[in-house]
């Protein structure tokens, strides 16, 4: 059995983080719920996520600026970003500019697609567990 990974979702409208964890717990990932970023940045320094799942557009600050920050504190973190608003493509295009690339997918987004997509990021962090476990306990 592969190890869960540890899943982060984070949205302002709380029907929708909590049932997008909930859909994760039920496909076998450790999935927590936030509905306010900078939570899901302090709960970061106890548990780090290996998955990000974030809306762009919320207050304080944007799914964007989450996901920089949690790269440049968890660099093997995957990032997946979900919008309904138009004005998401200006975010993400200053983000390009400063170097990230983060995969957005379009608010509504159906069930099948969201699994397809984190089925797609956890198989390349699985691919990477051997490497970074024995990088770690020097068995490389």
């Amino acid at each position: 059995m592969s190890p869960s990974l540890c899943v982060f979702v984070v949205d302002d409208e709380p029907v929708i983080a909590s049932s997008l964890a909930a859909i994760l717990r039920m496909n076998g990932f450790s999935a927590r719920f936030f509905t306010c970023p900078l939570e899901a940045l302090a709960a970061a320094r106890s548990e780090s996520p290996d998955l990000v799942i974030s809306d762009v557009a919320m207050p304080g600050i944007s799914g964007i600026d989450l996901a920089i920050q949690m790269r440049a504190q968890y660099p093997n973190c995957k990032i997946l970003l979900f919008s309904g608003q138009a004005a998401t493509s200006d975010l993400l295009e200053g983000a390009r500019a400063r170097g990230y690339d983060f995969r957005l997918l379009q608010k509504p987004v159906h069930l099948s697609r969201f699994l397809f997509e984190i089925g797609q990021l956890s198989t390349r962090l699985l691919q990477a567990l051997p490497l970074a476990e024995s990088l770690m306990y020097g068995e490389a």
